[in-house]
């Protein structure tokens, strides 16, 4: 079903739970997935997803469709993950690199990674990289999205976002090499 349609038929009494479900159906993995590559533990990654599917239904009758639903539905996504941490370096006191190392030490500890090598090192390279490279990072070569979707998502020009990638890139490659 296109978002137009559910988005209309979101705004119907009668139709409001089924669009929704069918919101949740076309959306929910592909956000899960890029919640996790930002809180990288599952648990949490369900927290998180909660949160952004109940904002998303508290707030689709005011989406103005200025961008696209998918863009906006990342950007909460994106803006609810970045609180989930912030809060939790708060909350713990933690400085970025002691939320860094918790991300670590859950990546290698939990069932993010089947086993591979080589997909356990480039994600503990990430988890190297400032956030905002990171999440470029992960839209571009993870999600394959366009520089002007990822703009729109972070509120950040097209020649910032292709600069961060192309430093992320470089200290991806450099801290391979480097193990």
């Amino acid at each position: 079903m296109e978002d137009q349609q559910i988005i209309e038929r979101f705004k119907s009494a009668e139709t409001k739970n089924k669009a929704f479900n069918e919101l949740l159906e076309k959306y929910q993995q592909r956000i899960y997935w890029h919640i996790r590559k930002i809180v990288i533990d599952h648990d949490d990654t369900d927290d998180v997803i909660q949160e952004v599917f109940i904002k998303i239904y508290k707030n689709l009758d005011g989406f103005r469709e200025a961008s696209q639903l998918y863009t906006w539905i990342y950007r909460i996504a994106t803006n609810e993950a970045l609180t989930f941490i912030k809060r939790r370096q708060r909350k713990f006191a933690y400085s970025i690199e002691d939320v860094n190392n918790d991300l670590e030490n859950k990546l290698t500890s939990g069932s993010y990674i089947d086993g591979d090598e080589i997909q356990l090192k480039l994600q503990k390279a990430l988890l190297t990289l400032p956030e905002k490279q990171r999440m470029v990072f992960n839209m571009k070569y993870f999600d394959d999205m366009k520089y002007e979707e990822i703009s729109e998502i972070l509120g950040t020009s097209v020649g910032g976002l292709k600069a961060n990638f192309h430093l992320a890139v470089k200290k991806i490659e450099a801290h391979l090499i480097q193990d």
